[in-house]
């Protein structure tokens, strides 16, 4: 593996323009210098997912993360698409091959390679192989948020050519499949949107958006004295959810597992249930890049069109909170939106069907002193409100900055016709990895890099910001 790389040699107060900014921090002035930064930096990316490349998919980590992850591989594939377009598309479909019978695409395929117990909670904890369906390698039994439709029309888009093409057209009916289980089995409440049962499958594992919900969770600290935690072995305990939050994680497993990991009957009983919004829009994005999908290969994109609006207005109806003019979760348990000011509430910018006055206060959050975004941002972008009390600069998803989470929002800042803005937070993101290496986060006010070296995300969504 390669060594993440030290502080570079870029003067800190250097701008684009090369006339100095004092308002501009280390990272970001690192990510703005000549063409040999550009080189090094792309260097450092190719390596660290060269490295962490296991024969058909990238493992997000070598330390913390030894297995294959579902939306690490769709944002990995993004970046491989700029250096090895074969393996992007290696990528997916080896992440697509442990799909379950029901649609579902699992957010952990574990390397039967690896040994027993070298990573908490392991295939032991899931038991796959005991559940109708599964495919015969050991998975979880949760998903993750569905942002492999657009990973694959992104990685066609790098490298549009006829194996690219041929590529799509075979992964279109799991791509599919993937979206008619959520809309079949997770919409819990009826109404149009998809419902988590995990806070692991949001991605955003101990956001404070899930305390709430979480905390009628039935659980005991003390449950974990019985596991053996391996995260905290290779990264600070004070960085990572704490032993509560793992045994309420644990205890929605089992529950989940217990109940066969079938979706029938959730609301009679199981622990955790909540609508997310960087879930469904995720969920209505997907619709959008199949739509574009159908059309390259010749199928019909216009029940994906139409879908795709009734997840729109859904969400709108659902998660839209006028006071903020945010989107926030809504715990199915309560019936109540979330009040948490998380960088969830600003992922719907990425659906092109979300209107207007709704963008527009999106952008009026983004900007705000909660989380800064500007043409020349003073600090990354964070998961968490940095004005709350509870703002955590190092622990996890409770305030840290992630480059996926950054690429998402700037993403939907392009989409809504606000360039310069996510000029400023590429910058950011780019100098975030210029100054701390590939790191897997960082901290939201020195851009220290925090987490896991070498993290395969991270280096696959510097290559495309690089690219762009």
């Amino acid at each position: 593996m390669t060594a993440d790389a030290g502080p570079t040699s870029v003067d800190a107060t250097a701008g684009v323009d090369g006339t100095g900014d004092a308002g501009a921090t280390r990272a970001e002035a690192a990510g703005t210098g000549g063409p040999a930064d550009a080189t090094r930096l792309r260097r450092l990316a190719v390596d660290t997912l060269d490295a962490n490349w296991e024969h058909d998919h990238t493992v997000p980590s070598r330390t913390l993360y030894p297995h294959q992850w579902s939306w690490d591989s769709a944002f990995i594939a993004i970046g491989l698409a700029q250096v090895r377009p074969d393996r992007a598309w290696r990528e997916l479909a080896s992440l697509f091959r442990a799909q379950w019978a029901d649609g579902r695409v699992p957010h952990i395929v574990f390397n039967p390679a690896i040994r027993v117990g070298a990573y908490f909670p392991g295939p032991e904890m899931w038991r796959s192989a005991d559940v109708p369906g599964a495919p015969a390698v050991a998975t979880s039994g949760l998903v993750q948020p569905p942002v492999h439709a657009l990973a694959a029309l992104l990685a066609y888009r790098r490298a549009p050519d006829p194996r690219g093409l041929a590529a799509l057209r075979r992964l279109y009916p799991a791509l599919v499949a993937q979206q008619r289980y959520l809309a079949d089995r997770r919409d819990v409440a009826g109404d149009g949107l998809v419902c988590i049962v995990h806070p692991w499958e949001s991605g955003l594992d101990n956001s404070p958006a899930w305390d709430e919900p979480m905390a009628a969770v039935p659980a005991e600290a003390a449950v974990m004295r019985a596991y053996r935690r391996h995260d905290t072995t290779h990264a600070d305990a004070a960085h990572r959810p704490t032993d509560l939050d793992y045994a309420r994680y644990l205890a929605i497993v089992a529950a989940y597992r217990e109940h066969g990991y079938a979706d029938r009957d959730l609301a009679d009983g199981h622990p955790f249930l909540v609508e997310c919004p960087l879930f469904n829009a995720a969920f209505g994005a997907a619709e959008h890049a199949l739509a574009e999908i159908a059309a390259l290969i010749g199928d019909d994109p216009g029940p994906h069109r139409a879908r795709a609006t009734r997840i729109t207005e859904a969400l709108l109806r659902r998660l839209h909170d006028p006071d903020t003019g945010t989107f926030q979760p809504r715990d199915l348990r309560t019936d109540r939106l979330v009040n948490a000011r998380t960088v969830l509430g600003l992922t719907p910018l990425i659906l092109p069907d979300l209107p207007t006055r709704q963008a527009d206060a999106l952008v009026v959050e983004a900007r705000s002193a909660r989380f800064g975004v500007a043409r020349r941002m003073d600090r990354p972008l964070p998961t968490y409100d940095r004005t709350a009390p509870d703002f955590e600069p190092l622990r996890y998803w409770r305030g840290p900055s992630w480059l996926n989470i950054g690429w998402l929002v700037r993403r939907g800042l392009l989409t809504h016709g606000h360039p310069e803005l996510a000029a400023g937070l590429r910058r950011s993101m780019i100098g975030l990895v210029a100054g701390a290496g590939c790191h897997e986060y960082f901290h939201p006010d020195t851009g220290a890099g925090l987490g896991s070296p070498s993290f395969g995300w991270t280096a696959a969504l510097v290559l495309d910001l690089l690219a762009d």
